[in-house]
């Protein structure tokens, strides 16, 4: 018993020295569980004077906490939470009856030491467990009382922290969306919101790869964006997916912002303006397949670069093409916007041939480039209206590439009994 009361006391006196490090050191944007051998290597911070040297470590903006402190700390922060929590909840329902929620009588009446005790425990307790729910739910109880954007800035910046090295976290993740949510809501600052998101997710996306909720979030901000802003992540994205090529988050990222640039087009009047943008999004997209298609050969065996084509591909078709008999009817006049089918996919079928030139190469990346080539010609062939489908199986027949192709779908069956190779 006197061992245990000894180690919650501890832990109290931790976490009253950890909660002043994050008061006192306001721009921390890093923070490491180090074992206590690594933590002794450090260089003394002149600060060390506030807390205890074998467990923490704060300098330049950095936080190191020692691993054997942490069952400890967690512990004391949750058993505060706790306390603070309930005696916030049993305040909240002795006002029910008397205030809305929202009232500012409601809001006098509340102890505000409360909502900062809640506000600094639940940052202790977040940074050692960023997937506590609970935790979050209360900043938010807090947070949705008194909308102040310094406040919300202050979550952000929580968030951020919490990200630097859980890039993971769901919760966290979350958290943020909802106060972006609320900030959009109230404040015209999305631009900078915006801007500053896309620079932290390129950044935690160098250090945890193919981090699909960093992207997704990314994804959740485009109905956010500007066209201007639409445009410039395209160019932004572009050098990052050149040296990414195996990672299909950015590239699925760049087909949401082009889709969101093609669901712009239905809502544009046909007036002269329009006509000239939709011309403009027509050369961006033969420009995007262009960029794929040197991609895909200086790459070779890129699933996600054929992944990216096929979405490419099916929009161009949709949008962008038309039949050989509606050129020959609409004459020299015929609008810029627009290319043949049949150009189309005697391009595809370009990029076909060379692909498959490599398939006596022995190396295996050639060998899944040549199949993954023959797999975008037979999706490419359902998507295509069924006289079209015959020429593409003509032109098929005389380059004599459907026995090279039948090999190559040997151990795919689903690909063997396609009609085009029939």
């Amino acid at each position: 018993m006197g061992g245990s009361s000894c180690f919650h006391v501890d832990g109290m006196m931790l976490l009253k020295q950890l909660e002043v490090i994050l008061e006192r050191d306001t721009l921390i944007n890093e923070i490491g569980f180090v074992h206590p051998s690594q933590l002794a290597t450090l260089d003394r911070s002149p600060d060390a004077t506030h807390y205890d040297e074998t467990a923490f470590w704060n300098k330049d903006h950095k936080l190191a906490i020692s691993t054997e402190i942490l069952p400890h700390l967690y512990r004391a922060v949750m058993h505060e939470y706790m306390n603070v929590k309930k005696r916030l909840e049993g305040l909240i329902k002795q006002s029910i009856g008397k205030y809305s929620l929202e009232s500012p009588t409601f809001g006098s009446d509340l102890d505000h030491l409360l909502e900062s005790e809640i506000l600094k425990h639940t940052m202790a307790l977040l940074i050692l467990n960023s997937d506590f729910g609970s935790a979050w739910n209360s900043r938010k109880m807090v947070i949705v009382r008194k909308v102040q954007l310094s406040l919300l800035m202050d979550e952000l910046r929580l968030c951020t922290l919490i990200l630097s090295y859980s890039p993971k976290s769901q919760c966290t993740w979350s958290h943020r969306r909802w106060v972006i949510e609320i900030i959009g809501e109230k404040f015209q600052i999305m631009h900078e919101i915006v801007g500053q998101d896309s620079e932290l997710v390129k950044q935690i996306a160098e250090k945890s790869k193919m981090n699909y909720r960093a992207w997704s979030h990314l994804c959740w901000l485009i109905p956010y964006m500007k066209r201007t802003q639409v445009i410039d992540e395209l160019n932004k994205s572009k050098k990052w997916s050149e040296l990414h090529t195996a990672d299909n988050c950015c590239f699925h990222f760049r087909r949401r912002l082009l889709f969101k640039m093609l669901e712009d087009i239905s809502a544009w009047e046909d007036d002269e303006s329009c006509i000239n943008q939709k011309t403009e999004i027509y050369f961006l997209w033969k420009e995007e397949l262009g960029w794929n298609e040197s991609l895909i050969r200086r790459y070779i065996g890129r699933e996600a670069l054929w992944l990216h084509r096929r979405f490419l591909s099916q929009c161009y078709i949709n949008y962008f093409t038309i039949d050989q008999e509606t050129r020959n009817s609409n004459g020299e006049d015929f609008h810029g916007g627009h290319s043949t089918l049949d150009d189309f996919l005697d391009k595809e079928l370009e990029l076909l041939l060379h692909s498959l030139d490599v398939t006596d190469n022995e190396f295996e990346d050639t060998q899944v480039q040549a199949q993954h080539a023959t797999a975008y010609i037979i999706w490419i062939s359902k998507q295509v209206p069924p006289h079209t489908h015959e020429k593409l199986q003509s032109r098929l027949q005389e380059m004599d590439l459907k026995p090279i192709m039948i090999k190559l779908c040997a151990d795919k069956p689903h690909l063997c009994v396609s009609p085009l190779l029939q």
